[in-house]
């Protein structure tokens, strides 16, 4: 017989655990899951990193139904990606979303793999665009100390250009075109406190952009921080 206190590791479990949590839901706030299948209507479109240790939910302090997701190796926002770029145009065309987060997290193992050139397989194709971005800043990643402070920094350049990546597709340049209210934010996230860094790129129409861009790495160039 297993020990209780050891965690459970068997997949059977995932369904236990869900019948636990979804009763504990109910018994705290009965009538929640009756709301919850009535609408969906988030504020917020997060893509981020499959990481699992960042919960967009968890980390944001939100409910199930207040943030869409989005998650793929790295945070990255491709153009020929019609897997992101379908849910992009979901949330703002169909749920109406105002921000849209892209955030990475310090410790990423996909910009390591791409910043040190290790093989990891397939993948290695998808981490071509981050290998993209090292290669477009030099500057700002020969400036940093050491190897732990070229990842961080790659972390963060990393985060702004897929950012600028999302404020250049045809979806939200075609909202911005008709007046609709989006908001395009580059965040970052820190594995060893928890805490969210805003990485100074708040773009909300396309003459604003650049602007935003050149602010943030001008930030950058000012500030290093490593985790």
């Amino acid at each position: 017989m297993s020990n209780s206190a050891e965690p459970r590791t068997d997949i059977g479990d995932l369904l236990a655990r869900n019948r636990e949590w979804a009763a504990a839901v109910q018994s705290q706030n009965p009538g929640f899951f009756g709301r919850l299948s009535q609408q969906q209507a988030p504020k917020y479109l997060w893509i981020g990193c499959s990481d699992s240790r960042v919960p967009a939910n968890q980390i944001t302090g939100m409910e199930p139904g207040e943030v869409f997701v989005h998650r793929n190796v790295a945070n990255v926002v491709v153009h020929a990606d019609l897997n992101c770029l379908a849910v992009l145009q979901f949330a703002i065309d169909v749920l109406k979303v105002e921000h849209v987060i892209v955030c990475g997290h310090y410790g990423c193992g996909g910009v390591l793999a791409a910043l040190s050139g290790r093989r990891l397989g397939l993948v290695d194709n998808w981490l071509r665009h981050v290998g993209d971005v090292a290669l477009k800043h030099p500057g700002l990643l020969g400036n940093a100390d050491d190897d732990a402070a070229r990842h961080a920094r790659l972390c963060e350049l990393n985060v702004l250009e897929q950012a600028v990546n999302v404020c250049q597709t045809t979806v939200v340049q075609d909202a911005w075109d008709r007046g609709q209210s989006v908001s395009v934010h580059a965040w970052i996230y820190g594995l060893q406190d928890g805490l969210l860094h805003d990485l100074g790129l708040g773009a909300d129409q396309r003459e604003r952009v650049a602007e935003c861009y050149d602010g943030a790495l001008s930030k950058l160039s000012r500030e290093l921080r490593v985790p």
